[in-house]
């Protein structure tokens, strides 16, 4: 099984750049299976019903999210009722909406997809994510299994990725939109990324104009994060796994532009 996990996308100029090049991917790569990270996807932050809708009409099948997930309160419901969006497993279920864990009926195979977020320069408060992949990892029967950790510290990410090794497919790293050059299998079979990057515009900081967050950092001054325009890149990670054992066969990571 081919499985493409795409990076953090920025806005509806991201979303559009996805629709056009992920359909002809799939195919060249033959792709069984897209995950992809959607917390930005709607134009402000956050994601939308319809940011969402987009993204699986272009040919997402499911989507994981991150520390803004909840900045649009119009998706709550959305979240709750959608089995194929998951939102970060260690925010308090039944006070958060949505759920951190998905199946997937491909088949011949059930995927299940975790989302976790990081508790270094994050959300500090959250359950551990090492506590809270071990209790859904023992709720899981499936042997394939995708991770998206949503985390800003590295080490913190090459921490879980070990600590997963063998006990999962494969690990990737999302939320600082920047992709690292680490894709690789772990020793027991657990592919991983530190991060898979971002899908949006090339010339921009995270893809927010540069004058804005060169300012912003210059006059220490509160400003709005209008999203740049111009060409774009999707960047992500295909992980090549194994149908019987769930182990990772290969990881590569991608840019398309």
């Amino acid at each position: 099984m081919r499985v493409l996990c795409i990076g953090d996308v920025v806005g509806s100029v991201g979303c559009r750049f996805v629709r056009s090049k992920l359909p002809a991917l799939k195919r060249v790569k033959g792709i069984d299976l897209v995950i992809c990270n959607a917390e930005n996807s709607a134009d402000g932050n956050g994601v939308t019903p319809s940011s969402a809708k987009f993204l699986f009409d272009s040919g997402v099948d499911a989507l994981t999210l991150g520390n803004h997930a909840f900045r649009r309160k119009e998706a709550y419901e959305y979240m709750d009722s959608s089995p194929f969006v998951a939102r970060p497993a260690n925010f308090p279920d039944g006070l958060a909406p949505g759920h951190g864990m998905l199946q997937i009926d491909m088949g011949r195979r059930v995927v299940t997809v975790i989302n976790l977020m990081g508790n270094l320069y994050l959300e500090s408060g959250l359950e551990s994510p090492f506590d809270a992949v071990d209790r859904l990892l023992r709720q899981n029967d499936n042997r394939i299994v995708i991770v998206d950790f949503h985390a800003e510290a590295t080490s913190e990410k090459r921490a879980m990725g070990y600590y997963l090794d063998g006990r999962v497919s494969a690990v990737f790293g999302t939320h600082t939109h920047v992709q690292t050059s680490d894709a690789q299998v772990l020793p027991n079979g657990t592919g991983y990324i530190t991060d898979a990057g971002m899908t949006g515009v090339i010339h921009s900081v995270l893809g927010v104009k540069t004058d804005i967050i060169i300012n912003k950092f210059r006059s220490r001054m509160p400003a709005r994060f209008d999203l740049a325009d111009g060409d774009c890149r999707l960047e992500g990670v295909l992980f090549d796994i194994d149908d019987n054992s769930g182990k990772c066969k290969s990881a590569e990571s991608m840019r398309i532009e």
